[in-house]
Formats: structure tokens, C-alpha cells, sequence
């Protein structure tokens, strides 16, 4: 019979597509299957989440200490009233994302924050300067067992007493930083100042104290840089006073050491002077005039030319009668008149044209000189101007900064001050508590997840099946009886119950295994102690006896020979008295009548088992026990144990192999598996024992096999 055969007789069948599903589905995440083991596991949930909320209270209620909040409210100032109209050395602050963020960062800065130390005395308060605090518990501990090994540490070195303050601030600044969160409302340029400590009163007054002294830094920065600007005008003006002085000192002395003129007298001299050039060019036309008669009454050698020479109209009247001697005579005295009346013309000309050539020179000379003294002087002028300019707008701007010392505004202004608060802000308790519950819950399912992730053991016939490749012939619900002894009463007394009818569908499998050849020696084993094989080979036999048929159960497990847990008797010879020969199979076979079967009990015995069931002794008991009795079932020793089951199993014709649900794990499986392959003798069906009703259920497996469905109960009395 093939292993579809054997499923269908359990009524478990594994059909092609459900073995394809169950491979299609192995890589998709069963959310049913993860709800359902988070279900099976709540009650490690519940105890993890509860550890956890204990924890998280404790830590609330005893451990953590109370702290108290307290938030001031800043706002920018960005419409700066003037109480006069001047410019500020330092202007308002503008609504830029940059200045806000800047502003944050100057309100947590560590010069701030040592001003608040200061004020406030803040590295006398153990809260915040740590180096006055007393050593915890912990601390202690450690200390007292480096003490007891030797390994204290090294004395620290003195410090130097303003080193050791030094840090003890910085400490402090440290912690008062830790202790504050300043936050910019969104879209706003207000900030919420909030300090944190473990008292509430405190907490206000640093908020408080913490605003105060950022607006008065702010004021501070301002008066600061005004009379920096003060100082540095001051300066300036007297400079420039001493400049403007020696400016219009050296104008004055200017003055009064030169002949100036001004600009309109200078331009009347230059106008005179052009008067002068033409007088000078009008004169050396007149001496050139006067030269060329001379030359042209010098070169005349008749009267006629001489008298055109001359142009004068006397010797012109003279002419006509220049043939008379008195004529001729007045002619020539008048000649003679009027060459010396020309050369006197050309003498007075000449030295009229040289003083006129001199004066013009002292003319142009002294009008240089002026030009130059009136430039030197415009110079000088307007150079005392510009000092004098400077001098009166830095007077000016001095006198305007020295005013503002008085009216300064902060760029900041307080919206509300600190409250001190009444009840603590942390811890929060109640937070505490759910956070611990959900963190709680949430390691009790991964513990859940991971111990079924862990579980590498067989809850399903199909897993079982699919896994070592031997079909399954018996699915054996757990028994509920307490006593090894009232498993056969149990299954007497509950004929129609769920186990006795698991019983009779495995010894159906059994028997149909082979139709030509049906087996009629049957073994049981498993790969430890403890899994049931033992209990299912009495329920084997006690199921067959009820068939009419004659059978004898051996006990082949003679190392720890659990039989009389089963059967009461004061018998004591069994199998091994049979093989050595010391006694016959009648003799040694127990009746029990409560099983129906006959019972050859194992006994105690020096030789070794493997060795006896290695004999050919064992061989012919057999033989004669399969003459005697219709079924023989043998229960054999654990297979990952001791090699006895390997050395029975080659003397019967059925091999089946007991996995206790949900516990015996594969590999253990597999490697008892491969040990009866390696003898060349595979297990013929696997029977999954001490299958928990409600494990299957709770596993989601309930609905799939029919001894463990709801519906199981309109079959079944249990």
C-alpha cells in the first residue's frame, strides 16, 4: 500500500495540492499563525507586561525623583519705540529666521548661563554642581570591593583651589544647561524659557532670573557699544577740533603774510594787462611805421621821392618850384625837419615800446603771483571747511550717542513670567506605567515569537509526513490517565472514545499495509525515552485481542524494563530466560486479563541486550511465537540510545516509529530515522503520540483532524 493509502486510512489525507499550498505558502508571513501563537503565548505576554509595569511603578513611585517645571515667555521686540529721533549706535532686531535662531542659542549660552550660576549661587546646590554629592549606593559597593581586592584607585592630586572652582562652575553650567529647553514657538518670535529641577520654586526663579539677565545683557550690550562709540567720538571730535584749529590757523596766517587780492581784482588786473598788450602791439606798429619812412626817406635820392617818401604836404607844395634856389633851399631845410621829426617818432616809439614791454611784465608777474597766493589761500580754505564740516557732523554725532545712554530698550521684552508649579511635570507616572505595559507586551511576544520560531518539534501529521518522507499511520490523542496501568482500563472502560478509536484506525494501518503479506510482527520504538511508544504497544495489542485474534507482547526494552508499571505480577523470568534456555515460552508468557494479551516481560540480566537479540536464539523464539499467536507486538528500547531496536528490527515485518507531539524534535527524528536506513531496514509508519486536544486547537490544527474538531464529540465518548 502506497503512502496516499495510509494517509486516507487515518483520515488524514494529504492531497497534491495541499503538500503544493503548503510549499507555495512557506516564504508569505501567516498572520493567523503569528496572531494564534501570540494568542498561545498570552500568558507569558501577561506575566512579562506585568514584570514590566511592577518595574516601570517601582521606578515611578520609589526610584525616580519629582521634578518640577517652570516656563517664562520672552517675545523680540521688533517695533523698538524712540524716545528721540536718532540713530542707535545698535539697531533692532529683525524678524529673520537666522536672528530667532540666533537669539535661542544666545539665551542658552554659557556666558548667560554663568551669569545665572553666579547670581544665584548655583554651584552651592548639589542638584547642579555634582561634586557636592554624596556617593550612591552603587557607588559605594564599588568602592568597598575594590577596597577588599586591592585595587582602590590612586589618591587624586590636589588641585589648586581656583582650578577646582573653576571646573566645580563649568560643572554647574553643565547641569543648568541640561536642565533648560528654550523653544520658539512656530511662526512667532516668542520663546518659552523652561527650567526643570526638583523643585518647583527653584525652577521658577532660574526661568525668571534667566530672563532678567538676557534683557539686561541685551541693554548691557547696547550701553556698552554706545559708549564704546562715545569714547571713540570723543576722540575723534578733539582731533578733529585740533585739526579744524590748525587749519584755520594757517588760512589766517596766510593772510597776514601775503598781499592778497581777491578773485574780481585779479581778473581787472588781467584786464588791464590785455589793455597793456595792445597798447604794446598799437606802439611797435607805430616805431615800425616810423622805421620804414626813415628807410624809405634814406633810400629817396630825388626830390620827388623824397617828398613821397616823407608824405608830408609842405615839402609836396615845395616841389613844383624846386628850381628856384630859395625854393630848392626851403626844400631841403624842410626835408631835413621832417627826417629828424621821423627818427625822433622811431626813438619815442621804441622807448615808449619798452616800458610798455616792461610793465607788462611786472604786469603778468604780479598777476601770477596772485593766482598762485589765491590758490594756495582757496586751498588753505577749503581744507579748514572740510575739517570744520567733519568736526561739526562728529560734534554732532556725539552729542546724539551721548543722549542715547540714557534712553537704551532692549530688543526683548517679557510676555509672562515663571509659575511656580504645583505639581510635578515628570515622572509621569501614568505614561510610565503604559509605556511599560506596551514595552512589556511587546518583549512578551517577541519572547512568544521566539520560542516558536525555536520549537523545532512535530504538531501536525502533514509536517511529520513532509519532513522525513515515511507516511504516518497513527495520529494518538494523550490519555488521561495518570497511571501507566490505567491506560488499558481507560481504553476498556472508553471503547468509543477518541483514543480507542485512534488505536483502531493505526492497527487498521497497520494491518492494510500489506494486503498480499499482512504483517504479523510488529515493533515499536522512538528516538527517546519518555515519547509513548511503550503505551501505544499495549493499546496496539489490546485493540488486536479485540479483534479475536491471539497475541503476545514482548517487552524488548530489557535495560529498563517498564512493563510491571503495566501489569502487576511477582513473576520474574520473562524473554531473557527464554533465550538463554532456562525456561520454555509457555512457561515464562503471562496472562493478563484486563489486556487479553499475553505478556513476556523483560528481566534483569548481566548479558548484553544487543548481543542477545543479536542471537539466533532470539530468531527462533520468534519463529515459535509466530506459530503460537496470530500478531506478535515487541516494544523496543530507544533508537538514539542504544542499538537494540536496530538489531530487533531486522526480525519483523511492520517497524513502526513513536514521535511524542509537539516535543520530540526533527533532527533528533531524522538522525533515528537514517539509523534504522543505515541497517537496511526503514521504519514501515510513524505515529505521532500524546497528541493535546486543546494544543491542537490552540494551534489552529483542531479543524483539520477529526478526532480533535469540534465535531469530533457527536462520534466520540470520552
Amino acid at each position: 500500500m502506497n503512502k496516499a493509502d495510509y494517509t486516507a486510512l487515518q483520515g488524514n489525507p494529504q492531497t497534491p495540492g495541499r503538500g503544493l499550498l503548503d510549499e507555495r505558502d512557506e516564504d508569505v508571513l501567516d498572520l493567523a499563525g503569528l496572531l494564534g501563537s501570540l494568542w498561545r503565548g498570552k500568558w507569558i505576554i501577561s506575566a512579562v507586561m506585568a514584570l514590566a509595569v511592577l518595574a516601570g511603578g517601582y521606578y515611578a513611585y520609589f526610584v525616580a525623583v519629582p521634578t518640577f517645571s517652570s516656563t517664562a515667555v520672552v517675545m523680540l521686540n521688533n517695533r523698538e519705540e524712540q524716545v528721540v529721533d536718532l540713530n542707535s549706535v545698535i539697531g533692532g532686531l529683525s524678524s529673520d529666521s537666522s536672528v530667532v535662531n540666533t537669539e535661542v542659542e544666545v539665551l542658552k549660552s554659557r556666558s548667560l548661563m554663568g551669569k545665572v550660576v553666579d547670581q544665584l549661587k548655583l554651584i552651592e546646590d548639589p542638584e547642579f554642581n555634582t561634586f557636592l554629592r554624596e556617593d550612591t549606593f552603587v557607588e559605594r559597593v564599588k568602592t568597598t570591593v575594590k577596597r577588599q581586592i586591592g585595587i582602590l584607585p590612586p589618591e587624586p592630586v590636589q588641585a589648586v583651589p581656583q582650578v577646582e572652582q573653576n571646573r566645580a562652575r563649568q560643572r554647574t553650567i553643565d547641569q543648568l544647561i541640561a536642565s533648560l529647553r528654550v523653544r520658539n514657538v512656530p511662526q512667532s518670535l516668542v520663546f518659552q524659557v523652561t527650567v526643570e529641577t526638583t523643585d518647583g520654586t527653584k525652577s521658577a526663579m532660574i526661568a525668571d532670573t534667566l530672563v532678567e539677565l538676557y534683557i539686561l545683557n541685551q541693554l548691557e550690550v547696547k550701553y556698552l557699544a554706545t559708549e564704546q562709540a562715545t569714547g571713540w567720538l570723543s576722540e575723534r571730535v578733539t582731533e578733529l577740533q585740533v585739526s579744524l584749529e590748525a587749519a584755520e590757523a594757517e588760512v589766517k596766517a596766510f593772510r597776514a603774510e601775503t598781499d592778497l587780492i581777491g578773485p574780481e581784482s585779479l581778473a581787472a588786473l588781467e584786464i588791464q594787462l590785455k589793455e597793456l598788450r595792445e597798447r604794446v602791439t598799437d606802439t611797435d606798429m607805430t616805431r615800425e611805421v616810423a622805421e620804414k619812412r626813415l628807410q624809405a626817406l634814406s633810400r629817396a635820392n630825388t626830390p620827388q621821392a623824397q617828398a613821397a617818401a616823407s608824405g608830408d604836404s609842405q615839402l609836396a607844395r615845395l616841389l613844383p618850384r624846386i628850381d628856384q634856389p630859395s625854393i630848392a633851399q626851403a626844400f631841403e631845410t624842410r626835408l631835413v625837419q621832417v627826417q629828424q621829426r621821423a627818427q625822433l617818432d622811431r626813438d619815442r616809439a621804441g622807448t615808449q615800446l619798452a616800458a610798455l614791454i616792461q610793465s607788462q611784465a611786472a604786469l603778468e608777474e604780479q598777476i601770477k603771483d596772485q593766482s598762485a597766493d589765491l590758490i594756495t589761500l582757496q586751498q588753505l580754505t577749503r581744507e579748514a571747511e572740510a575739517s570744520r564740516l567733519l568736526y561739526e557732523y562728529f560734534l554732532g554725532r556725539l552729542k546724539e550717542t551721548s543722549v542715547q545712554q540714557g534712553v537704551q530698550q532692549a530688543d526683548s521684552r517679557v510676555l509672562s513670567n515663571a509659575v511656580v508649579p504645583v505639581r510635578p511635570a515628570a515622572p509621569r507616572k501614568s505614561l510610565i506605567l503604559a509605556m511599560s505595559a506596551f514595552f512589556g507586551a511587546l518583549l512578551g511576544g517577541l519572547l512568544v515569537v521566539l520560542r516558536e520560531m525555536r520549537n523545532d518539534a512535530f504538531r501536525t501529521g502533514d509536517d511529520l509526513e513532509r519532513t522525513t518522507h515515511y507516511p504516518v499511520m497513527g495520529l494518538m490523542p494523550s490519555l488521561p490517565s495518570r497511571r501507566r496501568k490505567d491506560v488499558i482500563a481507560y481504553l476498556s472502560d472508553k471503547p468509543t472514545s477518541a483514543a480507542a478509536e485512534a488505536v483502531r484506525n493505526l492497527r487498521t494501518s497497520v494491518l492494510l499495509s500489506n494486503v498480499d503479506n499482512p504483517p504479523q510482527v510488529v515493533m515499536t520504538s522512538s528516538s527517546l525515552p519518555g515519547e509513548g511508544k511503550t503505551t501505544v504497544a499495549f493499546a496496539l495489542a489490546h485493540n488486536l485481542v479485540g479483534m479475536g485474534k491471539r497475541v503476545l507482547l514482548i517487552e524488548g526494552d530489557v535495560r529498563r524494563r517498564v512493563f510491571r508499571q503495566y501489569v502487576e505480577t511477582p513473576q520474574e523470568d520473562g524473554l531473557v530466560a527464554v533465550l538463554t534456555g532456562a525456561a520454555r515460552l509457555d512457561d515464562v508468557v503471562l496472562q493478563d486479563p484486563r489486556i487479553g494479551a499475553d505478556v513476556l516481560l523483560g528481566e534483569k540480566t548481566s548479558a548484553n541486550a544487543a548481543d542477545l537479540f543479536s542471537s539466533d536464539r532470539f530468531a527462533e523464539v520468534l519463529a515459535e511465537a509466530r506459530q503460537l499467536y496470530d500478531m506478535v507486538v515487541i516494544d523496543t528500547p530507544p533508537v538514539l540510545v542504544v542499538p537494540d531496536a536496530r538489531i530487533i528490527a531486522q526480525q519483523v515485518d511492520t517497524l513502526l516509529f513513536v514521535v511524542k507531539w509537539d516535543q520530540t524534535q526533527k533532527g533528533q527524528v531524522i538522525d533515528s530515522l537514517k539509523l534504522f536506513e543505515s541497517v537496511g531496514r526503514p521504519v514501515n509508519g510513524l505515529v505521532l503520540n500524546q497528541i493535546n486536544t486543546n494544543g491542537m486547537k490552540r494551534y489552529g490544527y483542531g479543524g483539520r483532524y477529526g478526532a480533535y474538531a469540534a465535531y469530533g464529540s457527536k462520534y466520540y465518548t470520552n
